[in-house]
């Protein structure tokens, strides 16, 4: 990887969609040259996908929150993980050091669903303990972190 991959992977980080002539013309490289250096990119697992990101209250969900989840025993782990996987208002689940063994992401519709959301977790077999934080605003959201340059 070299400086004008990250040029790439920076046009592409702020919109996936933008044409290989267009990234092309930006970085002053031919259409075929930013095309191979994509594919590259896609095939050595650097890019591991392209998403989409959707503004969660123009879909009807005004509720963010981050649910610390604590395990009595290690016992408990697997169920409680296949279970949050088929959650689909828990967005992200970080296995984590500390006082908890969990962070949960939830979006959700209210707080009706999140207090409904909050007691089959707390009631789920094995959670010992929980912790919600009600998300007030986003500061920063970055979805992938670039290399400002090339590791030598």
């Amino acid at each position: 990887m070299d400086i004008i991959d990250l040029k790439i992977l920076n046009l592409l980080k702020e919109n996936a969609r933008i044409k290989a002539s267009a990234i092309a013309e930006k970085i002053d490289l031919s259409i075929s040259a930013v095309t191979e250096r994509i594919k590259k990119l896609e095939q050595s697992g650097i890019i591991d996908k392209y998403t989409l990101i959707v503004n969660q209250k123009k879909i009807g969900n005004d509720i963010s929150a981050v649910m610390e989840v604590a395990i009595e025993h290690p016992d408990y782990i697997e169920s409680f993980i296949q279970f949050v996987s088929n959650m689909p208002n828990i967005t992200s689940c970080y296995c984590v050091t500390g006082d908890f063994d969990f962070i949960l992401k939830i979006l959700i519709d209210s707080s009706e669903g999140l207090e409904q959301l909050y007691r089959m977790v707390k009631g789920f077999d094995g959670v010992k303990a929980t912790k919600t934080y009600i998300i007030l605003k986003t500061i920063k959201n970055n979805l992938t972190l670039i290399p400002e340059k090339v590791s030598e």
